[in-house]
């Protein structure tokens, strides 16, 4: 009987953790979800240890896509100034939309750690009004 207490016990805790883990992945990388087709797409080559281009100019409220061309190693971007961020697999496009809600100067990154010069990893977004 106590074997399988636990084990229910166990399988509970599996499936909350299962839930918590696609729920926040859908709050990080929800900005996905929501791309328009008739938002601009600006493509960024992932390799290591580049994102290309690594300045990116936007437009305040002007919504764009990111596309992510496949990266040799799992990697991720991250834009903390407009709460984005996905994870970019190796043979996969990925995509992010980003809508600027501020203008100036703001940093990007590699939030994944995918080897030496990973520090180096990062970008720059300069956004226009």
């Amino acid at each position: 009987m106590m074997n399988d207490k636990r084990s229910g016990m166990v399988q509970g805790r599996r499936r909350w953790l299962a839930f918590a883990l696609v729920a926040g992945a859908g709050a990080i990388g929800g900005a996905r979800v929501f791309a328009q087709a008739s938002d601009p797409v600006i493509k960024v080559a992932v390799t290591k240890f580049a994102f290309t281009p690594n300045t990116i100019k936007l437009r305040k409220g002007v919504p764009v896509v990111l596309e992510f061309t496949p990266a040799d190693v799992v990697m991720g971007f991250s834009a903390p100034d407009f709460k984005v961020r996905t994870d970019i697999f190796p043979g996969k496009v990925a995509q992010l939309r980003v809508v600027a809600d501020k203008t100036g100067t703001f940093p990007f990154f590699c939030d994944i750690f995918c080897g030496s010069g990973h520090e180096d990893m990062s970008g720059t977004f300069v956004v226009e009004g």
